[in-house]
């Protein structure tokens, strides 16, 4: 059999040939001594798209987002977020583990926040109540189908933050894809959070990494944070060169990525089985409705030479990258539609 489509996942890529040259000619020294002029470089970057002081490159989007959770909420305190929060859902619950850190949920709306609702959950100190501290949102949301959280209400959640002495994070790990879909300015994402996680492996095609964004007194703290979670790391320029290769050339084309959902969410569209309007690079489908569940249509389309991810049992996703060509698209709508019709 031919190679699989791999829709599993936009992490699944691989360096493209710019990217390895970059790697290979990156200028290197040891990181935890700050001596790496690529990472310095990356970091200096990034923290001015954003807009914000100071930044700190990470292994993986889960320490990143958990270096500033523990940034933003003392341990014992509390933060507020989605029910589907990457961060309460696919991180092994390091918020606990790791920072000590209570959470409490909002139910599971994807972008569809409102702030109203986070408002009225806010705990303030005394009475022995766990007193909020923060209130963490995802853009793009993985679980909400890659919807965008809209600009108008992210100014709002930094108006109930500020009205309550919260703080504001995000984890970014597909903002890129926000920022394509909506044009809004990385800056101006950047101005409505105290910290910030961004990735650089989940659409733009590097093979590791994330940041931390946020003040500079805030990111001095972030290296001790890092150094204890193990995330101390030596000549990592090496790393750094891809994710600075990958914005210098991967952020635009994302919207290549958006149509290629679009074309598949299209051909799905009549079986009944799109989750949620598809605006980014993700597609969730919803089989509760159809003879098929997840699992049974994952590994019919395994058969049939397609990957594609399975997120509960009558839900599974399809992440489209650089990675795959249009020509793949195409066979996997007619893998899909062949198996949905069935």
């Amino acid at each position: 059999m031919a190679e699989f489509i791999d829709l599993r996942s936009d992490t699944v890529t691989r360096p493209t040939a710019g990217m390895r040259e970059a790697m290979a000619s990156a200028e290197v020294g040891d990181d935890v001594y700050g001596e790496d002029p690529t990472v310095a470089a990356l970091e200096a970057e990034v923290a001015a798209l954003f807009g914000h002081e100071a930044a700190l490159f990470a292994p993986s989007g889960s320490m990143a987002n958990q270096i500033a959770l523990q940034l933003v909420v003392p341990p014992g305190d509390e933060l507020l977020c989605d029910a589907d929060a990457h961060v309460v859902t696919y991180e092994i619950g390091a918020a606990a583990a790791y920072g000590g850190i209570s959470s409490r949920t909002w139910p599971a709306v994807g972008a569809d926040v409102d702030p109203e609702v986070v408002a009225g959950m806010v705990r303030p100190d005394g009475y022995f109540a766990v007193p909020t501290r923060a209130i963490a949102v995802e853009q793009t949301h993985n679980r909400g189908g890659g919807g965008v959280i809209p600009l108008a209400t992210l100014r709002e959640l930094r108006r109930v933050a500020d009205d309550h002495g919260l703080a504001l994070h995000c984890d970014g790990a597909r903002i890129w894809h926000a920022h394509v879909a909506d044009g809004v300015p990385p800056a101006e994402y950047g101005a409505l959070f105290d910290t910030l996680s961004v990735c650089l492996s989940k659409g733009l095609g590097a093979p590791v990494g994330s940041l931390v964004v946020g003040s500079a007194e805030k990111i001095a703290r972030a290296r001790f944070v890092r150094k204890r979670m193990g995330g101390g790391m030596r000549q990592v320029g090496i790393l750094a060169a891809a994710g600075r290769y990958a914005l210098a050339n991967h952020v635009e084309r994302l919207a290549e990525d958006h149509a290629k959902a679009a074309r598949l969410a299209e051909a799905v569209a009549p079986y009944g089985v799109l989750a949620t309007a598809v605006r980014t690079n993700i597609v969730p489908l919803d089989l509760t409705k159809h003879a098929l569940d997840a699992p049974a249509l994952a590994a019919a389309a395994r058969e049939r030479g397609l990957l594609i991810s399975v997120l509960g049992p009558r839900t599974a996703r399809l992440v489209t990258h650089m990675d795959v060509s249009n020509d793949q698209i195409d066979r996997s709508a007619e893998t899909l539609t062949t198996l949905l019709r069935a």
